[in-house]
């Protein structure tokens, strides 16, 4: 049920906001899958340095297309 909201969520933004992500022959598409989606953000590391802050580091460039499109929380979280 949770794939599922959150793949209705991704592909409805990647629609509006007329994007398109890699998908997994490399192909731009707009109706990624939620496991797809997942696989992609292995890779990403969250770093806290003394009491500081979290920072997340490894960022991809088909990372970041999903991070930007379903909303501005989105990116808050990972800039």
């Amino acid at each position: 049920m949770i794939y599922a909201a959150l793949e209705r969520r991704i592909r409805h933004a990647f629609k509006e906001k007329d994007r398109y992500f890699p998908y997994m022959k490399k192909k731009p598409c707009q109706n990624p899958t939620a496991r797809w989606v997942f696989l992609c953000f292995s890779g990403i590391h969250e770093v806290t340095v003394g009491s500081g802050l979290p920072r997340i580091t490894d960022v991809q460039n088909r990372q970041q297309v999903i991070i930007e499109v379903p909303s501005e929380l989105y990116e808050q979280i990972y800039s």
